[in-house]
């Protein structure tokens, strides 16, 4: 058996409207009324985060002082994975179609998400997802769950997905960000990042995932040309 394990936002959801919203909130609301900011486009914005530019440097760059950045990276970490912002996201362009390819191929589909239950719940009702994803191949934090950094709890993730998932002949991951880089290879899973989420390819490149493709359709088309070497 063929097994693809991917992160949920990235390959399959785009956060960039969300983060990009939460930035402007945070803006308004840290800023003074007589201060003059640089509100950031969407693009300039996206293209920050995805070098991973430290957040207080954004609010620099968009005109707060020192003090005023740490208020803004603050009230953007409180604020970005709440509602309303998730209603932000939309489907990454083509993932479906790959979700869809792959369930009919027959290769088991499993996601593993730093998203809790409820945000993963929501956004699986919102958007149809839930076919995809059965119940035992849904890998997530629980909603009550003490959050430390990705790159240490997500590797957690991944332990307990090894060991409670079937025997399959190869596994992959895919995904957007060092989290997902790490985690699979913490575990000898190969590796496969993405360029349509959070992270640029310079970021993901210094992490030395095993490949680098545009989106989730791409790694499907390359786990299925690994595969052929098996056989």
């Amino acid at each position: 058996m063929l097994r693809i394990i991917t992160d949920f936002d990235g390959p399959i959801i785009d956060v960039s409207e969300r983060y990009y919203q939460v930035y402007l909130l945070c803006l308004t609301k840290i800023s003074r009324a007589d201060q003059e900011i640089r509100q950031l486009t969407k693009t300039e914005f996206w293209q920050l985060k995805r070098s991973r530019t430290p957040e207080t440097q954004i609010a620099i760059l968009s005109g707060l002082d020192a003090t005023q950045a740490q208020e803004f990276s603050q009230l953007r970490k409180q604020t970005v994975h709440t509602q309303p912002y998730f209603e932000y996201d939309i489907l990454t362009p083509g993932a479906t179609d790959a979700l869809s390819k792959i369930q009919q191929i027959g290769i088991d589909l499993a996601v593993m998400t730093m998203r809790r239950v409820r945000e993963l719940d929501y956004a699986f009702e919102k958007y149809g997802l839930g076919e995809f994803f059965p119940e035992n191949r849904r890998y997530c934090l629980s909603n009550d769950y003490v959050k430390t950094r990705d790159v240490d709890d997500k590797p957690l993730l991944m332990a307990r997905a090894l060991a409670e998932l079937p025997p399959a002949i190869d596994t992959w991951m895919v995904g957007d960000t060092e989290a997902d880089i790490t985690a699979a290879k913490q575990h000898g899973v190969k590796v496969i990042a993405v360029e349509c989420g959070i992270r640029d390819r310079q970021q993901l490149e210094s992490f030395q995932p095993d490949y680098i493709v545009p989106n989730l359709g791409a790694a499907l088309t390359l786990v299925l040309e690994q595969s052929l070497q098996l056989i």
